[in-house]
């Protein structure tokens, strides 16, 4: 049978028939918490402490990118290629693995003493995190009856919208405390605690898709096809979407993922059955991952721009100013679980695509002088929304799928969430960049001040397109602001129309999520059945 799904593994035992918290369902929910929470919390620490990371080993601009975009490289690679081993050797014991190996990672991170081995082991760390996600997902999967499925996905968005709002707090306080090494070896103790309790309370490992083989031909063309095109995503904003290498990178995106595509309908084992995408509630779950992600975290890019460049707050207050983005997500994250779980996923998904909608619109029309109130109702509606669309597109996904490819569809779910993050930020950022430059001599034209030439005006307009504003050695106080004023009214034109298209990519998946009906009740179904909980 070629490029169809395996065979499906007997179900679990139901969860009432355990005794105890070990292998049950919410034990299962609380093993996988700290780790989670690890790989949440690592992320929005690591932006606070870049720039420790720079001044302390004499970092460039580009190599602080890296250690970033490293992560990201290590991360989007490997994710489906992790769910898969985790189907077929079973979810504990890839979830203990990842984390061991991500605490590991972050202690060599810590000790690292030059930037280039510190970019390495931030790939390998990009790895170990992937194996993180998957096997969680697929833990959850197949622990919880389908129809409670969506309030553990709910919980599950809560956890990492607490960690992600945590993030900027803790790593300001450990990089002001101690150093930018804190930042990272916080995650030895958590990471212990994730290794503790996982091997406290989560059941025997049990293999999902223990008939299959791994494709070892597929794994290679679909990361090399994901490598170079996150590859070319990064490098885009940098060195030009005309540039050779851009078009070279992503002309061997495409032609991998081409060869990928047509190599899983032909081998009898395909690391991604292509017959998957035969269910609606998957296919349009991943296309509303890509665009979620694309307009909000392409979007939240560009804030930390406003709120630092323009505004001027520190990296601590910027953190504290989208407490409320970040406390919604986790605190919405739960209850849109259980509505989900009450009447399936189309009306909280379409609820919170309009939601972000209506938020990014609201945000397109900041000035420099836009008050707190202001902001933080666009900040709770986007975070509203963002929790709805994350439970609601991840419900699709991973209860439509069979449980034997549970891991696979996590990892394609969080594959379709990083790329679309990817590609908004290389997208939005290059309308930002040309709304800059189009407007900005006007702009200085109105405040009476005249524009540099050659390289310095390409220095400065990239300057502008991140919330900056450069001021000519020797100019007067008036001069400055008047210089400031200008670069910033031209930042807030580009961001104008970044989040308008954010804006109208969040309305037009909107209409997508029409077409998802809601789950349908199945009474008695037990964990580990092969029917999907949402149909259309």
């Amino acid at each position: 049978m070629t490029g169809t799904a395996p065979p499906e593994a007997p179900p679990e035992s139901p969860p009432e028939q355990r005794r105890g918290l070990r292998g049950s369902p919410w034990g299962v929910l609380v093993a996988i918490a700290f780790g989670v929470m690890m790989v949440a919390l690592d992320g929005t620490i690591v932006a606070v402490a870049n720039p420790a990371i720079g001044a302390d080993l004499g970092a460039s601009l580009a190599e602080l990118q890296w250690v970033t975009h490293g992560y990201l490289l290590g991360l989007a690679v490997f994710l489906i290629t992790a769910g898969k081993l985790g189907d077929r050797y079973g979810h504990r014991r890839v979830f203990l693995i990842g984390v061991v190996g991500f605490t590991l990672t972050s202690v060599a991170i810590a000790l690292s003493s030059a930037v280039v081995p510190l970019v390495a082991f931030r790939i390998l760390q990009g790895v170990f995190g992937a194996t993180i996600a998957p096997a969680a997902m697929g833990l959850l999967r197949s622990s919880f009856p389908p129809e409670k499925l969506g309030r553990a996905f709910g919980v599950f968005g809560s956890l990492l919208g607490g960690a992600t709002a945590a993030g900027p707090i803790v790593g300001g306080i450990l990089v002001s405390a101690f150093s930018w090494h804190a930042a990272f070896l916080i995650n030895i103790p958590v990471g212990l605690a994730a290794l503790g309790l996982g091997l406290w309370l989560l059941g025997p490992n049990r293999p999902t898709d223990t008939s299959s083989r791994m494709d070892l031909a597929g794994i290679a063309l679909l990361s090399v096809s994901i490598f170079a095109l996150v590859w070319a995503l990064v490098e885009a904003p940098v060195k030009g979407w005309a540039h050779t290498e851009t078009l070279v990178v992503l002309g061997v995106a495409l032609v991998f993922g081409a060869a990928f595509v047509l190599w899983e309908g032909r081998t009898e084992a395909p690391l991604l059955p292509l017959s998957i995408f035969r269910s609606a509630p998957i296919s349009i779950g991943v296309v509303l991952m890509v665009l979620m992600a694309l307009g909000l975290m392409g979007s939240l890019f560009f804030i930390t721009f406003y709120l630092q460049g323009v505004l001027g707050l520190s990296p601590l207050q910027a953190g504290l100013q989208l407490l409320p983005l970040t406390a919604m997500m986790a605190v919405c994250a739960t209850p849109a679980g259980r509505l989900i779980d009450t009447v399936g996923t189309r009306i909280p998904t379409v609820g919170g695509l309009v939601s972000a909608s209506v938020a990014l619109f609201m945000l397109s029309r900041l000035t420099p002088d836009s008050g707190v109130v202001y902001t933080s109702v666009g900040f709770v509606l986007l975070g509203v929304g963002l929790s709805l669309v994350m439970t609601g597109a991840t419900a699709a996904i991973l209860t439509s799928a069979p449980v034997s490819l549970a891991g696979v569809a996590s990892g394609m779910q969080q594959a379709a969430m990083q790329l679309g993050g990817s590609l908004g930020t290389a997208v939005l950022g290059a309308l930002l960049s040309v709304r800059v430059a189009a407007t900005l001599p006007q702009h200085f034209a109105d405040a009476g001040q005249e524009l540099p030439g050659g390289s310095a005006l390409v220095e400065l307009q990239s300057a502008v397109a991140q919330g900056s504003a450069v001021v000519p050695e020797g100019a007067t106080e008036a001069a400055a602001e008047a210089v400031t004023r200008a670069s910033h009214l031209a930042f807030m034109d580009g961001m104008f129309l970044a989040f308008s298209v954010a804006a109208a990519v969040m309305a037009g998946a909107a209409v997508l999520s029409l077409f998802m009906k809601p789950a349908a009740k199945e009474e008695g179904a037990e964990p580990g059945s092969a029917e999907p909980a949402v149909h259309l």
